[in-house]
């Protein structure tokens, strides 16, 4: 298995729409190394940032900084890309499961961190749910997740998957929303904003038996991925 090569960073956090947009296709890629090295990095449990639908890892510039203010070495912090037109439980779960693991092969490290914006909170879930996530994830992390559905995806469910998974009541949804929808030892955290156009109720992101944040500024969905509030309290919330 290749090893997971650095990428260079974005310049600036890339922004697409839930509905729009060619998907892109699966990469094992890593965000470039900022100068820590391994040394530094022993003992920091590996973040692993998941992007939303036609997104990809230059969304992550802003997170990435804000970790890495928080002292989380660069060559602990990597970035999964996937094809979002994919099916949550068939494919993309199983696809991250095997990234999470050469990800704890490479670093040595015994859990990951799992972040992730939109339409990547659901493959994420699954995969701490029903596949080893809950022994492999320590904190889970949703920015805007349509984690109890969002009426927009109804726009593209008809030719798209992943946005049939993220209909209200959809059969993802259901396995990932029956009790208990936080389970196992793993912490789980939601932000979300009142203003969000994209997700359908926007309090659809909150879980029960997870810490759910409000933002407390008026955020449209891609802003979660670069207000300086949301990303300290994410951060802190990883390394304190």
């Amino acid at each position: 298995m290749r090893r997971l090569l650095p990428i260079a960073l974005a310049t600036a956090a890339a922004t697409a729409s839930l509905l729009s947009a060619p998907a892109l296709a699966d990469t094992a890629t890593a965000p470039a190394r900022a100068g820590a090295g391994a040394g530094a990095a022993a003992g920091v449990t590996p973040v692993i940032l998941v992007h939303g639908r036609n997104a990809g890892p230059g969304v992550w510039g802003a997170a990435t900084a804000a970790l890495a203010a928080r002292g989380v070495p660069a060559d602990r912090i990597f970035a999964w890309s996937y094809d979002t037109s994919a099916s949550t439980n068939e494919v993309l779960a199983g696809r991250l499961a095997t990234y999470v693991d050469q990800v704890l092969r490479e670093t040595g490290a015994a859990k990951v961190d799992l972040v992730a914006h939109s339409l990547g909170s659901l493959p994420t879930r699954w995969y701490v749910k029903f596949g080893d996530g809950g022994r492999t994830v320590r904190n889970w992390v949703s920015l805007g997740g349509p984690n109890h559905g969002t009426g927009l995806a109804w726009f593209c469910a008809l030719w798209d998957q992943g946005c049939k998974d993220m209909t209200p009541n959809s059969y993802v949804l259901g396995h990932l929303n029956a009790a208990p929808e936080t389970p196992g030892p793993v912490h789980y955290r939601t932000f979300w904003s009142s203003c969000d156009e994209q997700i359908s109720p926007p309090s659809s992101t909150e879980l029960a038996g997870a810490v759910n944040t409000r933002t407390a500024a008026c955020l449209k969905h891609n802003d979660l991925l670069t207000d300086p509030t949301v990303l300290a309290q994410l951060a802190a919330s990883l390394t304190d």
